[in-house]
């Protein structure tokens, strides 16, 4: 049986090499192996016209939302909180125009669809949903920022189902506080703050804050790839 074709968003970002400096399309290295090992066969994505996003879905099998920048706060009707610098610098409205455009086709289209931290995100958003955008403004404490937390799972889930009644996230200074369209809510922070959602009725719409593709246990992109199968 062929593998199925997975496509993977990418970063936008300024590239070196050699003596080039260049804007490249850019992805870290984990989403390409976690797809490869769970039996797909993954592609890169570049960031283009909200446009093109139907005709990218129509060919893949499965989309995965990678990680990244926080969305842009007024694709939500939100402004930014004061942030500490952490890397990614500030928003990229070329990505976040093309994901959201891409989410929506994958869920209109119902092809499996796997949104990882930034990308869960970007799912809610596309959805009509918005975000927090600073969990230690919100919230009074710094924990969802400080470090990794365990969350509780709903065993019922897509997720779940993959990956048991517990998880654990990465550190993150942003989350879901409308849920969007037809999302809901299957992993929960001790404080109850959303750490992974699903979209009733689509045969896998999937969002986690933290990262599957990183680290031993790859079952939840093996739930995407046998998704894509069916």
């Amino acid at each position: 049986m062929a593998r199925p074709i997975v496509g993977i968003t990418t970063y936008l970002e300024a590239a070196r090499w050699g003596t080039w400096v260049r804007e490249a399309a850019i992805s870290p290295q984990a989403y390409a192996r976690a797809v490869e090992k769970a039996g797909g066969a993954p592609v890169l994505l570049p960031p283009l016209s909200p446009v093109s996003a139907g005709d990218y879905v129509r060919r893949l099998d499965a989309v995965v939302l990678a990680g990244g920048a926080d969305v842009d706060p007024a694709l939500y009707g939100e402004v930014a909180a004061e942030e500490p610098d952490d890397g990614f610098g500030g928003p990229q409205p070329h990505r976040d125009r093309f994901e959201t455009a891409l989410a929506q086709a994958a869920v209109e289209a119902d092809v499996p669809l796997l949104a990882i931290s930034r990308g869960m995100h970007v799912l809610n958003v596309a959805l009509g949903g918005t975000l927090i955008t600073s969990l230690r403004e919100s919230l009074g404490h710094d924990r969802h920022e400080a470090a990794a937390h365990a969350v509780a799972v709903s065993v019922s889930s897509k997720v779940g189902k993959a990956v048991g009644d517990r998880a654990e996230t990465g550190a993150h200074r942003r989350a879901i506080r409308r849920l969007g369209t037809g999302l809901m809510a299957v992993a929960w922070a001790d404080d109850q703050i959303v750490e992974a959602v699903e979209l009733q009725g689509h045969r896998f719409a999937v969002g986690v804050q933290w990262h599957p593709e990183r680290g031993p246990d790859n079952r939840l992109v093996e739930a995407l790839v046998d998704a894509a199968r069916r």
